[in-house]
């Protein structure tokens, strides 16, 4: 009897644990969800802040296109984010009224137990009192047994008493739980109307704009094109430098390297533990803006005005406000201030054998060789004076291959 009652109360324990870990792991998700939700609105926030700050200029097709594009995109994901936590609420919801109505039953049937205890205990000392009950026995170890029978069913009877109690607070914490539950739920379909009509207003006004682009397809078309050549030609110029300076790090440490077959930069000691430091801290380096948003993002995609054009982006690019200025993402060396024909300026700080590059820059407050550290301004973005837009390309190079940002830069 003793072992049926041990393995019950582990039976109880078990699917206990494997309850509290399924709770754990929707409560991690739904929190994940949250901060997810809250990074997306204060996205959309500072999208609307740059078009605020912007309003007055006025912006190319182009311009505008990539900003209902990546206002569209991050609309989508937050109502995709927040019906994730909607749905999730929902199972919640659901599992909790399951659990109160099974508690409900099994409170139900402790309570009859006890009472019928309760009576079965009353009429007991009715019919013998426990001295009477203990000296009617046969012997001691029959006495032993009754004594240690009324102080069992004694205990019991206090056991079954504090169940019902704990039960009974554990439902009424459920159903607070609950209640909190769908008020969540309500709010969050709530605010979700609102960025669903958001949406279908910039889509309203970016079929509009795209029509009227429609029209003169080509003539935007060859823009693009335009633009991509002169993005190509200064990502070839910069291979070319660090293609210099890869070889002027060889040369130093004595190896012969021809300018057709480069391979990586030869590092002192002082550069191994730099680039070591650099790797260490893949994902958790800071932006290269204080406040920003990618409207364009690393690697190969389709132009937002013409699907067949390829854009090829070696690089992000982030919108910033005006004034901005541009910091070092980590510790270095300014390995190179460039200034191209028709180019804003572009800054360069080596880390070992990274490199990251800056450009677009207006201002710049470092020279060749200066050390600089962590978050430290390097230089103001440049803001077009026709459309307002102030847009820092980022580039991260390990030796000759780019690398994408968003896998550098905290959240990015």
């Amino acid at each position: 009897m003793k072992n049926n009652n041990n393995i019950f109360k582990l039976s109880i324990l078990f699917i206990f644990l494997i309850f509290s870990s399924a709770t754990y792991a929707q409560s991690n998700k739904q929190k994940a969800l949250e901060t997810r939700r809250q990074e997306l609105r204060r996205e959309i926030q500072k999208i609307n802040e740059l078009r605020s700050e912007n309003k007055s200029k006025e912006k190319s097709e182009l311009s505008l296109i990539e900003d209902f594009n990546y206002k569209i995109s991050v609309l989508n994901n937050l109502i995709k984010v927040t019906n994730q936590q909607a749905n999730l609420l929902t199972r919640e919801i659901n599992s909790n009224q399951k659990q109160i109505t099974d508690l409900r039953s099994e409170l139900k049937q402790l309570k009859e137990d006890y009472a019928a205890m309760i009576v079965k205990s009353y009429k007991s000392k009715n019919e013998q009192s426990r001295i009477m009950f203990l000296l009617s026995s046969d012997d001691f170890k029959q006495a032993y047994k009754r004594l240690q029978y009324l102080k069992q069913y004694s205990d019991h009877q206090k056991e079954q008493g504090e169940t019902i109690k704990a039960k009974t607070e554990e439902l009424q914490t459920i159903n607070s739980n609950l209640l909190k539950q769908k008020e969540s739920k309500k709010k969050l379909i709530s605010e979700n109307r609102v960025v669903q009509r958001s949406l279908e207003k910039e889509r309203v006004q970016h079929q509009s704009l795209m029509k009227s682009i429609q029209k003169n397809l080509s003539k935007y078309a060859s823009q693009i094109k335009k633009k991509q050549r002169e993005a190509a030609k200064i990502d070839k110029d910069i291979e070319n430098i660090i293609k210099a300076a890869i070889v002027a790090s060889r040369k130093r440490s004595g190896v012969t390297t021809k300018t057709t077959s480069v391979s990586g930069f030869s590092l002192t000691a002082e550069e191994k533990v730099l680039a070591s430091n650099f790797v260490s801290n893949k994902g958790k380096l800071p932006w290269p803006v204080e406040k920003g948003l990618v409207k364009v993002r690393y690697g190969k995609q389709p132009s937002p005005i013409d699907r067949t054009i390829v854009i090829n982006s070696n690089g992000v690019r982030i919108a910033t406000e005006k004034g901005a200025k541009a910091r070092a993402v980590f510790n270095g060396e300014v390995s190179k201030i460039v200034r191209i024909k028709n180019a804003n300026i572009i800054v360069m700080i080596r880390h070992g054998n990274y490199i990251t590059a800056y450009k677009n820059l207006s201002k710049v407050f470092v020279k060749e060789g200066d050390k600089v550290k962590t978050k430290q301004a390097i230089g103001e973005v440049f803001t077009n004076s026709t459309n307002g837009d102030t847009v820092l390309s980022f580039t991260v190079f390990k030796d000759l291959q780019t690398q994408n940002p968003a896998s550098w830069i905290y959240k990015m």
